[in-house]
């Protein structure tokens, strides 16, 4: 039997040059190729929940840890968006670290247009209007927002009453809206099939957020980001950089 040698590569000048080619190519496309994987990794947050510091919420902070992690839910951490307050006390870092989780805090105010979720949230903000009130003027909470660096996003806004779109017939369309919830773990499908073709209609991004109160709701709903986010900071800036998807887990 002929044993099968490899070809005399160096007796052709011309077909040792393209293999020399050929093979420069395939670890330039190796490259990119891994440069591409690490592009597309993405982190998922929920972007929306309550835990017992809301007067409606039974979750305890923990509690939403053991949960994703024991369920191994697809979510990389959450936000607690605790109704009309800012949480500034409670420091959630070493549950965090002990989860491997994102914890940040940010605050739902409410307004003549329904719900609004704050990110971003200063000490000057909260100096800046009382988010107490049942009945704040959303322009006055979007100017705010963004005179402090922060970003407000009107959340479930298609259900009656507390979602903005119940209010713009009456109101009309307000400006400075740029992102709105548009999965929402709490709402019912077709509420949340009225933010979204009003969110297309008006041009406005989407976000996600389970509207979690009880444990077992967390991740039902969240946002998918390009960037690597590890603050509130971060989170601020991935917004407004517009590179985010809402994800909807309920089904």
């Amino acid at each position: 039997m002929k044993r099968c040698c490899p070809p005399n590569l160096s007796g052709n000048k011309g077909l040792f040059a393209a293999f020399i080619k050929l093979a420069h190519l395939l670890i330039l496309w190796q490259l990119v190729d891994s440069r591409n994987h690490r592009s597309e990794y993405t982190l998922i947050l929920d972007l929306h929940t309550h835990s017992i510091k809301s007067d409606d919420g039974r979750a305890k902070v923990g509690n939403y840890c053991q949960w994703i992690r024991s369920k191994a839910l697809p979510i990389d951490g959450f936000v607690l968006t605790e109704h009309r307050q800012f949480d500034s006390e409670s420091d959630y870092s070493a549950l965090a670290e002990k989860f491997g989780l994102v914890i940040l805090k940010a605050s739902e105010v409410e307004t003549e247009y329904g719900h609004v979720l704050v990110y971003g949230v200063t000490e000057a903000l909260t100096r800046a209007f009382d988010f107490s009130s049942i009945n704040l003027p959303l322009e006055m909470v979007l100017e705010a927002s963004e005179k402090h660096g922060a970003v407000a996003v009107p959340c479930h806004p298609g259900r009656p009453r507390v979602g903005m779109f119940a209010h713009t017939d009456e109101l009309g369309v307000p400006e400075g809206v740029r992102i709105v919830e548009i999965y929402n773990g709490g709402s019912r499908d077709d509420e949340d099939q009225i933010s979204i073709e009003n969110a297309r209609k008006l041009g406005y991004l989407g976000i996600g957020g389970s509207d979690s109160h009880i444990v077992s709701h967390v991740g039902r709903c969240a946002t998918k980001f390009a960037a690597d986010i590890s603050t509130m900071d971060d989170l601020v800036e991935a917004l407004k950089g517009e590179d985010f998807e809402a994800v909807n887990f309920k089904h």
